[in-house]
């Protein structure tokens, strides 16, 4: 007798091929059977009517390294169809930390993470981190060692390069956690503190993921006015580095870019004919998100919060600040002189200025009777860094034309905190579907599940993940491909989505007939070539 017969489906296999009409067996956490399986017996049966039935999605970027902890449904993923999120993005994940550095990146991050009060902070290293949530959490979780959080570790937020004992240090911390069972690196390299590494520094990190299978994740140094030399060097240092690299959220956005799409690909292209295992993801929107701060220079970051916010104080400094921002364009905007109308608030802490969660800057600014400029670095200063926001910077066509390329996987980079934070975190796998694979045509039903589902297991090493095949992990999704919608919008961020009506998680129902079964069968998924470790434990 089988644990769960899925049973009437038209089955999307993941690899690309055509669907077909078969039933799916489960097994404890496994698929069992594919095929026709009239008669046979199941203690749960689901008659998918019709529906499409798929492999659990890959969201491949997102921000949710305190949420799912803090609220371990994860409904806006889990009702997507999510079953697997890869965290420790940008370079700022939240191991491997000490209580200097856990201190830091709790005020730091908060315009990503939140501060959830119901989170104890209680790990330094990655192991401690991950066992956080195996089997406490809805969706599956993997991690990337991020640079600027080991950086951090060893030299704090100095604007320098390493010395030869820091660069070895951080070598033995990324084999550390490649051991724990982290599936590559990542790199924020126009935030504090990975924007002070040079490329060199990154090459020699690099080259200790390599042994563990591990990628390149860059959040690189430039999308806008210098774009396309940031995805080049980020395929230069995989090559240097002899490793895979996935070149993440990877629009193409601000007025400069406009109908470039096609010459960044065919640099994608070039790298791959020259033996470079390069791939790429993208959330279908043409807004952005990250916190407000990231639009000051690298320079007003250097020595924490408190440093920033004396700087935004100082009259001398602060008018430094503003001809880098709005005449010049600073590194960290991309070195596209502000337009404070593109930018919009997407939440604050304590109740801070409410009135504006929503506005665009210029907007509230207005309101408040300022400059943008100096409404910026006021609010700024007023929640101590906490406020996230929204920058619509995206090209429409650009999105189309990236996440057509075979080597495209879908992401959300989904921040889930905030009165009015960007809808992606709540739509972007279905939107990708419904909008761009069936109302657009832009691809078929199988490559566009072929890009959220084996694409991306395989990038990650999960190779027993992503495909509708016996001896596969029983992730699996039951949808509707007519009424599937995202209906998550910029004014009304927080709604889920129509047509997803079964979700299978590691065996285990999670979503069944579009409602929450409150189970929590997620598992910590750490790298298959780490070599893990006695349990690590202590102060770095």
């Amino acid at each position: 007798m089988f644990d769960l017969i899925i049973s009437n489906g038209r089955v999307i296999d993941g690899a690309g091929n055509p669907w077909v009409w078969a039933d799916v067996a489960v097994e404890g956490d496994r698929i069992v059977a594919v095929g026709k399986l009239a008669g046979s017996a199941a203690k749960r049966a689901i008659n998918a009517d019709g529906q499409f039935v798929t492999p659990g999605f890959v969201d491949m970027h997102t921000h949710s390294d305190l949420q799912s902890l803090a609220n371990p449904l994860q409904e806006c993923k889990t009702r997507q169809g999510i079953t697997l999120e890869v965290i420790g993005q940008d370079g700022l994940g939240l191991a491997p930390v000490t209580r200097e550095t856990a201190a830091q990146l709790r005020s730091q991050l908060a315009g990503w993470n939140g501060d959830p009060p119901n989170v104890e902070w209680d790990w330094n290293s990655v192991t401690e981190y991950l066992d956080r949530f195996d089997r406490s959490v809805a969706v599956n979780i993997a991690m990337l060692v991020p640079h600027g959080t080991v950086r951090m570790a060893v030299m704090g937020t100095e604007n320098r390069a390493p010395t030869n004992d820091e660069l070895d240090r951080m070598r033995a911390l990324t084999d550390q956690c490649m051991r724990e069972g982290a599936v590559g690196l990542s790199t924020g390299l126009t935030y504090t503190p990975g924007m002070y590494a040079t490329d060199d520094e990154i090459v020699e990190l690099c080259r200790v993921i390599r042994p563990y299978g591990g990628y390149y994740c860059p959040h690189h140094r430039n999308y806008g006015m210098y774009a396309i030399q940031g995805y080049s060097d980020s395929i230069e240092i995989a090559r240097r580095a002899g490793v895979p690299v996935n070149l993440t959220h990877a629009h193409f956005g601000f007025p400069v870019n406009k109908n470039r799409a096609p010459e960044l690909l065919a640099l994608f292209d070039a790298a791959r004919r020259q033996g470079v295992d390069v791939t790429l993801d993208t959330y279908p929107y043409i807004a952005g998100a990250t916190y407000l701060h990231a639009c000051l220079p690298s320079w007003a970051h250097e020595g924490g919060m408190e440093a920033t916010l004396a700087r935004l104080e100082n009259p001398e400094t602060r008018a430094r600040i503003r001809r880098e921002i709005e005449v010049e364009g600073s590194d960290s905007w991309h070195a596209v002189p502000m337009d404070w109308h593109m930018i919009q608030i997407g939440g604050t802490p304590n109740g801070i200025d409410a009135w504006a969660v929503g506005l665009r800057l210029d907007d509230a600014a207005a309101k408040a009777g300022m400059t943008p400029f100096d409404y910026f670095c006021d609010l700024l200063m007023r929640t101590r860094l906490g406020t996230s926001q929204l920058a619509f910077i995206g090209n429409e066509e650009n999105v189309q034309a990236i996440l057509q390329h075979p080597i495209h996987l879908v992401s959300s980079d989904g921040i889930l905190v905030g009165d009015m934070p960007h809808p992606r975190g709540w739509g972007s796998h279905v939107r990708f579907l419904a909008h761009y694979v069936r109302d657009l045509g832009l691809l078929t039903w199988e490559e566009g599940v072929r890009h959220m589902t084996s694409a991306a297991t395989q990038r990650l090493g999960f190779l027993d993940r992503g495909l509708v095949r016996p001896g596969m992990m029983a992730d699996l999704v039951v949808f509707d491909p007519e009424i599937l919608r995202d209906t998550a919008t910029y004014e009304n961020p927080r709604s889920y989505p129509l047509g997803v009506s079964h979700v299978v998680n590691n065996g285990t129902l999670v979503v069944e007939n579009a409602q929450m079964t409150g189970a929590t069968p997620g598992r910590a998924l750490r790298s298959p070539f780490g070599r893990v470790p006695e349990r690590m434990t202590g102060a770095l």
